[in-house]
């Protein structure tokens, strides 16, 4: 399997800018969020995380249909 590092890394470092982002424009509301998802029990969190997969991998395989 060949990877290629730096989509790898440019991915990782796009992912830390839009979370970056959500703590800049929100950092008022973020530790009430952050509380309020500390006590949803864990079958909460992964559906949670689960859809979150599932709309990155949409997204993924959106932009890859795009390239030539």
């Amino acid at each position: 399997m060949n990877i290629d590092w730096p989509l790898l890394f440019a991915a990782m470092g796009l992912a830390l800018v839009l979370e970056g982002v959500l703590y800049f424009l929100f950092a008022e509301r973020m530790p009430g969020l952050l509380a309020r998802l500390a006590v949803q029990p864990p079958k909460f969190l992964r559906f949670v995380g689960l859809v979150a997969i599932i709309l990155g991998l949409l997204i993924i395989s959106f932009g890859r249909s795009l390239s030539p």
